[in-house]
């Protein structure tokens, strides 16, 4: 195992371009497909580029939210003294390794919005406790927990068809999360990746020699200072505990109000407010507050220039119907047997060029649907095939990466050799799932 992963993490680090670079190869990539394989022309799909590029722009401002808002939390005094004293009880790599991997796969399965974030965080604050654990591992255990997210509380495909009146409830009806979430096949993939997953990360861990280590110092967050108190209106608002509690209690009453009425429903904007809220609660003052806030918005230029790039792909690959032939590929060789395999497959490659589960679901769900008719398959299990293809190639999607690479301070290329054995390995317990149950 050792072999394989000082090979894959060689390869990566030759081959694997800064994310960046990588979504411009895809761009490139897409429209010579769409050319060759549809009849659009390269004007067609040039148009197609720049009528989709800020497709995605709701969705980005999203996720610079829950990156900012999710590093203000972490940052805050309590839930760093919370971090470092859970991170302070692991004592060697190993364990390191194991729990780091196991947390985030819990967040991920809670939200993946949450998980993301704090999988990062909880890695960084490892890393300044436990002495000869690799950093690069570290980080890449805590973003493998995304690939269980569509399985989860927070998946977008099983939420939208246990709703009503959602764009396929004429072929599908409205399919409780019983039969998606809660199903035999989903439980089964879930707890065997959570239960396995971590001791498998604990091989990927490379000789002594190999290690590579972070600077604990480089880790240590800077004292913020502040000017002077004065006696004027401005100085006495900024540091007014008033003003904290009167908005805490607005967003707590809000919150409050939500989960009573709708359940334990999470979805990104519901996350993205109880970070807030949370966050504007555990600074204290609004001084403390904004100058966390200034902090974390360093951390998420990546977000703000890639995504309108990777909009940019989806709307060439919906609009040229790219998407619908590359699904069509596997549609043509599946049988009853073999349906649910092969969506996950086809959803697995779609993935790549449509990273966004919702905007996935719209562009595959006509033809995989279908295909499920004329096959007499199950609808339910067809979505979820979908929704673990789109959570599966994530691992190596440095699309998603980003977010979590902002936080720790590393490049994809660092961590992505980890990743594509996470892919391999988890890639077989889903196949499995949906083969066999």
């Amino acid at each position: 195992m050792r072999y394989i992963t000082r090979f894959t993490n060689a390869l990566m680090e030759k081959f694997l371009p800064d994310p960046y670079i990588f979504v411009a190869i895809l761009t490139f990539l897409v429209m010579l497909l769409g050319v060759t394989f549809t009849d659009s022309s390269p004007l067609d799909m040039t148009l197609h580029w720049g009528n989709g590029f800020w497709g995605l722009l709701g969705f980005t401002m999203q996720m610079v939210v829950v990156l900012a808002a999710g590093h203000v939390l972490a940052h805050s005094p309590l839930f760093k003294k919370g971090l470092s004293k859970l991170a302070s009880t692991i004592k060697t790599p190993s364990m390191a390794i194991i729990i780091v991997t196991f947390v985030s796969l819990i967040a991920c399965w809670v939200n993946w919005g949450f998980g993301l974030v704090i999988g990062a965080i909880f890695a960084k604050e490892i890393a300044r406790h436990v002495k000869k654990v690799d950093y690069r591992l570290l980080i890449a255990s805590a973003y493998s927990g995304m690939v269980i997210w569509h399985g989860g509380l927070a998946g977008s495909i099983p939420l939208s068809i246990a709703t009503e009146n959602h764009p396929f409830q004429s072929l599908m009806g409205v399919v409780p999360t019983s039969q998606t979430i809660f199903s035999t096949y989903n439980l089964f993939i879930v707890i065997v990746i959570l239960i396995t997953l971590p001791i498998f990360n604990r091989f990927l861990m490379p000789r002594e020699d190999e290690i590579v280590e972070i600077d604990p110092a480089l880790l240590k967050d800077e004292k913020e200072a502040f000017p002077p108190a004065e006696k004027t209106f401005a100085s006495i608002t900024e540091r007014s505990y008033l003003i904290t509690g009167f908005i805490g209690l607005m967003g707590l009453t809000y919150l409050g109000y939500h989960f009573m009425t709708n359940g334990f429903v999470l979805d990104l904007n519901i996350v993205n407010t109880m970070f807030v809220i949370l966050g504007i609660i555990l600074h204290g003052t609004p001084q403390r507050f904004l100058a966390a806030v200034q902090d974390a918005i360093k951390t998420t230029g990546g977000i703000v220039f890639q995504f309108p790039f990777y909009a940019g792909i989806m709307g060439m690959m919906t609009a040229s119907g790219l998407a619908a032939v590359m699904s069509g590929w596997f549609v043509s060789i599946s049988n009853e047997s073999t349906f649910y395999l092969f969506t996950f497959f086809a959803a697995g490659l779609v993935n790549f060029f449509v990273p966004s589960g919702g905007g996935q679901w719209s562009v595959q769900a006509p033809i995989m649907l279908d295909a499920a008719a004329s096959l007499n398959a199950d609808f339910a299990k067809t979505a979820m095939a979908i929704a673990w293809g789109d959570a599966w190639t994530n691992m190596i999607q440095p699309f998603w990466a980003l977010p979590a690479l902002a936080v720790a301070g590393l490049r994809a290329k660092d961590i992505m050799g980890f990743c594509v054995l996470v892919l391999v390995y988890s890639g077989i317990i889903i196949s499995i799932g949906f083969f066999f149950f």
